[in-house]
């Protein structure tokens, strides 16, 4: 059959093109299928492109807010037009070098555009072509969740796809005024940004707390944060109804408590979760087992039901306690192009798992909570201290924030860290590979820190366990 491989990859992101990649290395031939943009969600329409603007915005803040007495606020004039055009040729480069670039490059892998759907255990059809491989990879990955709200279907919403490049989707004027269903790491990440850009943001979350799965000392920090630089974030809001009020105006009903409330804006952002590109791949086709949300379910070597079939990345949702992550789905996709084409018999490993969400402050975590570590029979100690103990966050003016440490109490071993604070995405790798090295409580505070820096937040936060912080000189144990 001329369209026919060993590896073929249904989706074309940094899962599948990690394991296009090892499959060249091992010598054998790829294919990868992509329905809308080659190179997936992260570098089109989420990581890259979300980084760069809000990075801009943070600029654009900064100018008119600064944290120094003796610096005047400087309100700085900005094109949103450009800033597009900008971020459009950030992510135009991106691709071509670390996707489209390699696929010219080699010879082994190929790329078939279209949606693609399973006839067979060994075939699927991509647009009127089918394309072949003795082993496959769903690698499809995941969209924005459309939750049902009564009158959603007939207003004009925005989703993630708002940063989108060449595609109708893409946001290209900023609006006056905006409402964001949905209180999760996009809605924050978003919102703060559109913030930051002279934006009028509300954000509704349904839970009584923003971010509930992670530790109450973040959620209550970022709220903090976040509330004190003007956002409006509303919490405990269950939203009834929308409706198009007028040609510039939307109406979001709320219930919060016993009281129904109005929110109107110019826009409305629907940031409510992912769901899995699962949907389209007519995996019943061929048995391909998913969970209650549509998400293929995978063993440890991330093979599914069908033993020529594999799934990696966003796809997989929790199953094997991943995270739907970037470098999570191409560390991943290795590993099903050793398992599929070398038999390599490789495990996944998703104790540790570095993540961040890029709001202002960062929060940042990796490990466990105290209530995961309790619910696994560890007893458990936790320190947490505000930023204000940390040196460089008092003088750079900067002590919105926590750290937080999770120890085993009978071994001493670290087993989780959460951060809320400037650059804690940088700052949380040290933990991530405490933790992949079981270190102790000891080990981060025999750590030589540089000094004054935000990492010496982990040291002091280990501290704690022995002595007050607060009463230590600089740099002292």
């Amino acid at each position: 059959m001329e369209n026919h491989f060993d590896l073929l990859i249904l989706g074309s992101g940094s899962t599948a093109f990690a394991a296009a990649l090892r499959a060249a290395e091992l010598g054998k031939t790829a294919a990868m299928t992509e329905m809308r943009t080659l190179g997936g969600t992260c570098v089109n329409r989420g990581c890259l492109p979300s980084k760069n603007l809000i990075e801009a915005a943070r600029i654009v803040w900064e100018s008119s807010h600064p944290r120094y007495k003796g610096l005047k606020p400087a309100k700085m004039e900005f094109d949103f037009g450009e800033l597009i055009s900008q971020k459009r040729d950030v992510v135009h480069s991106y691709r071509d070098k670390k996707y489209q670039s390699i696929v010219y490059e080699e010879d082994k892998i190929k790329v078939f555009h279209g949606t693609a759907s399973l006839i067979d255990k060994h075939t699927a059809l991509v647009e009127d072509q089918k394309v072949s491989g003795d082993q496959i990879l769903i690698a499809t990955g995941t969209r924005p969740t459309i939750p049902q709200i009564e009158g959603l279907d007939q207003v004009p919403y925005i989703t993630s796809d708002l940063l989108t490049i060449d595609e109708a989707q893409e946001l290209k004027e900023l609006p006056e005024s905006l409402v964001i269903i949905g209180g999760g790491y996009i809605a924050l990440e978003l919102g703060q940004m559109f913030h930051r850009f002279g934006i009028r943001v509300t954000i509704l979350e349904r839970n009584q707390v923003i971010l509930p799965n992670y530790e109450p000392e973040v959620s209550d920090a970022l709220t903090f944060a976040l509330r004190e630089e003007g956002l409006h974030l509303v919490t405990g809001a269950q939203v009834v109804r929308v409706a198009q009020k007028s040609k510039k105006e939307i109406e979001v009903i709320v219930r919060v408590g016993n009281k129904e409330q109005s929110f109107k804006a110019q826009k409305l952002l629907v940031a409510t979760g992912r769901e899995p590109n699962t949907d389209n791949a007519e995996l019943e086709n061929v048995g391909v087992q998913l969970d209650e949300r549509g998400f293929v379910k995978v063993n440890e070597e991330l093979q599914t039901n069908i033993p020529n079939i594999w799934a990696a990345g966003d796809v997989i949702g929790r199953q094997t306690e991943s995270q739907p992550a970037t470098p999570v789905g191409a560390h991943d996709g290795v590993i099903v192009a050793k398992n599929a084409l070398a038999r390599a018999h490789q495990k996944i490993d998703h104790r540790v798992i570095p993540r961040t969400i890029f709001t202002d402050p960062q929060v940042a975590v990796v490990g466990m909570s105290d209530v995961e570590a309790n619910g696994t029979g560890i007893r458990c100690w936790c320190g947490t201290v505000p930023l204000e103990l940390v040196p460089r966050a008092g003088a750079t003016h900067q002590t919105n924030g926590i750290a937080k440490i999770v120890i085993n109490n009978d071994t001493q071993e670290v087993v989780g860290v959460s951060l809320v604070m400037p650059n804690a995405g940088e700052v949380i790798h040290e933990a991530a590979m405490a933790l992949r090295f079981r270190a102790k409580l000891e080990d981060y505070i025999d750590m030589i820190h540089v000094y004054p820096t935000m990492a010496e937040a982990l040291k002091i936060a280990a501290i704690s366990y022995f002595k007050d912080p607060a009463k230590l000189s600089c740099c002292a144990e």
